[in-house]
């Protein structure tokens, strides 16, 4: 008994009901998946998340959809049905969670809404995954990550001077989903410690507004916004790319005043420039960031990546390889670690990364990847139907 309670994930026990697709929602609930809960993804009849159809990489699945969805249950329910509801309500009854990052507006005309389900399921956290708000002038709006990384003014920083780009990956639905999933654990302890099940309620807007915190501190109160400046940070330098003598591209992250008067000594043989007034502060290189730039670079010309490595780290100065996607599956720090493991697909078995935060003496579950309503009919088994009720079901275009 000891040995099973020693080997129990934190949410072992926890049933989640999600009505997600996309990113944010599944994200938030993939990682409670990771902690043990049991999560029942409610899909689409015959489509099902359509995040699944965004491409085929992954032996013949999306990459979107194997990333956000191990370790998951799928049954496919048409809630616009009477029948579907009816299921859907039977599940909700023996359900810890319910998380819905349905259309604007779905969840009501469902009845998903918190206010309305907590009369009848004062336990159940409902967590609302919106686009821009449920409430306030934009609620209606529908919102992907691009559209808000546009409007939380996230496109205007990120680029070069000429030409603003997006952030390579669905930054906003990421903050989205890490925000849904802290909250929904903070309302679960907060029911076991006052038995109230608060709602919680996350907007991408929200979330990526407040990863904009700094730059919106920077130019609120400086006067100014911070500056595309490609791969170099805006407000601090150097901190950015440089090329050596053999062509290694380097990241060079001078972070202070201390490292910026080793770099000077160390790699660029020239400690007075630590003194000069256009470098002495950060301020100060950021405004002068071309001259300096051409002392790096003028140096870092006549190092070859190994001798810029050897000198940077005799400074105590961070660096790093730029590195490409393919160099990434096999990063030391990922398989030096034990960082892989291996999980199935309905295409095949597939590499995938254990979750990031680690918890001492507990692994997480990483369980496969459903195929769509691959789970419908024991679902509906323990919900006590009988598979001649099931099979009118599926007749009537239900499941």
């Amino acid at each position: 008994m000891a040995n099973a309670e020693q080997n129990r994930r934190p949410l072992d026990g926890i049933t989640v009901v999600s009505l997600e697709q996309a990113v944010a929602a599944p994200f938030a609930t993939r990682q409670l998946a990771d902690l043990g809960a049991r999560v029942i993804k409610v899909e689409r009849p015959g489509t099902g998340d359509f995040a699944r159809g965004y491409d085929e990489s992954v032996r013949g699945q999306s990459s979107y959809f194997v990333w956000l969805n191990r370790a998951k249950e799928s049954m496919t329910l048409d809630l616009k049905s009477d029948a579907g509801r009816a299921v859907l309500g039977e599940l909700l009854a023996g359900a810890d969670v319910l998380v819905q990052n349905l259309a604007p507006g779905a969840a009501a005309r469902l009845g998903l809404d918190a206010d309305e389900l907590a009369p009848r399921l004062p336990r159940l956290v409902v967590c609302d995954i919106s686009g821009f708000g449920r409430d306030g002038p934009w609620s209606g709006r529908k919102a992907y990550d691009l559209l808000v990384q546009a409007e939380t003014g996230l496109m205007s920083l990120t680029g070069t001077p000429g030409d603003m780009v997006r952030v390579g990956i669905s930054v906003a639905d990421i903050a989205a989903g890490m925000y849904a999933y802290s909250g929904i654990l903070a309302a679960l302890l907060q029911r076991a410690t006052t038995g109230r099940a608060a709602a919680v309620r996350v907007s991408l807007f929200d979330a990526l507004a407040e990863w904009l915190g700094s730059p919106a501190y920077y130019t609120g109160y400086g006067g100014t916004s911070p500056r595309r400046t490609g791969g170099e940070h805006a407000t601090i330098a150097p901190y950015g790319p440089y090329t050596t003598a053999d062509g290694t591209p380097m990241l060079i992250a001078v972070q202070n005043d201390r490292e910026w008067k080793a770099f000077c000594t160390v790699l660029l043989e020239d400690a007075g420039l630590a003194e000069d007034a256009r470098f002495a502060r950060n301020s100060a290189r950021v405004a002068h960031r071309e001259e300096l730039n051409a002392l790096i670079s003028a140096r870092m010309a006549v190092l070859d990546g190994a001798d810029a490595a050897r000198l940077l780290d005799r400074a105590g100065v961070a660096h790093a390889r730029i590195t490409t996607m393919d160099d990434f599956a096999d990063h030391p720090v990922l398989t030096g670690r034990d960082r892989w493991r291996d999980i199935e697909t309905p295409g095949g078995t597939v590499r995938a990364l254990r979750p990031p935060v680690d918890l001492a003496g507990i692994e997480a579950r990483m369980g496969p990847v459903p195929a769509l309503g691959e789970h419908t009919r024991p679902i509906l088994l323990e919900l006590g139907r009988t598979d001649e009720e099931i099979a009118k079901l599926r007749a009537g275009g239900v499941l």
